[in-house]
């Protein structure tokens, strides 16, 4: 039988300011990405999303970022990388706080947005996260793109690389993502949603926005608590799954 964890990046809430619906999301995933307050998130979100994630056994991850609140951490930082590697502990000792006070803890960490993307081509910066994440806990695993040098990195670290891939978003031919500047490159149907994630669980396999078919192998599948409809693709994402018979669960047991 196939197995597959699902996440989804939630706590992107700030201030004033709400975006997602994340106890609702958290009925629905196995792993919560939950923001550690660089690109979103606050202290009061943090709480909030840690203790919900926690009554209800969802593993917590760090989705750390560059500091860029303004840019929700889609822009790109030439950053120092002794820096960044301190603003990742930083945002994971945060995290981990409030973890902690709910009872579970930080179990992986995962980059966000730009820096997501900067960890499968700038190796320095793909390193500095990584290097934060086993100064903090070595037993942590590290979610990422798939053969990219933050799994790399993790794996020489003897830590534990999880490889995802995303059931809303579209893929280029070769493997990477449409980038989000372009038409079609969110997924917003629920039906092609749900084939997606089907498709990469059992067949390991997604259909390229030339048509091509994609090997993409992957112990985890997002989708994004941000986008327009989110609950409704991650119930539609769940239920599709569950009729392939494909098990459900997080990648830290």
């Amino acid at each position: 039988m196939a197995a597959i964890d699902l996440n989804s990046d939630i706590g992107e809430s700030f201030g004033t300011w709400t975006l997602g619906d994340d106890e609702a999301m958290l009925d629905l995933v196995t792993s919560a990405n939950i923001a550690c307050g660089f690109h979103a998130g606050d202290p009061s979100t943090m709480r909030r999303v840690c203790q919900a994630a926690a009554d209800r056994n969802v593993t917590i991850g760090g989705h750390v970022s560059y500091p860029d609140l303004l840019g929700f951490g889609r822009r790109f930082i030439d950053i120092d990388p002794a820096e960044l590697r301190d603003a990742v502990l930083y945002q994971l000792g945060a995290l981990d706080g409030f973890a902690q006070v709910a009872g579970t803890g930080v179990a992986y960490v995962k980059p966000h947005g730009a820096l997501y993307h900067a960890c499968s081509s700038h190796p320095v910066q793909a390193q500095a996260v990584v290097e934060a994440a086993h100064e903090y806990d070595p037993s942590l695993a590290v979610l990422g793109a798939p053969g990219s040098p933050l799994l790399a990195f993790t794996e020489a670290m003897g830590m534990e690389p999880i490889a995802e891939a995303f059931a809303d978003r579209a893929y280029l031919p070769g493997g990477g993502l449409v980038p989000r500047s372009e038409s079609g490159a969110v997924i917003a149907d629920p039906a092609i949603v749900a084939a997606q994630a089907v498709s990469i669980a059992v067949d390991h396999l997604v259909t390229a926005s030339d048509g091509s078919a994609v090997d993409v192998r992957a112990r985890s599948i997002c989708i994004h608590g941000d986008s327009p409809g989110a609950i409704a693709l991650a119930r539609a994402v769940r239920a599709g799954l569950e009729v392939a018979s494909v098990r459900l669960h997080s990648f830290v047991l």
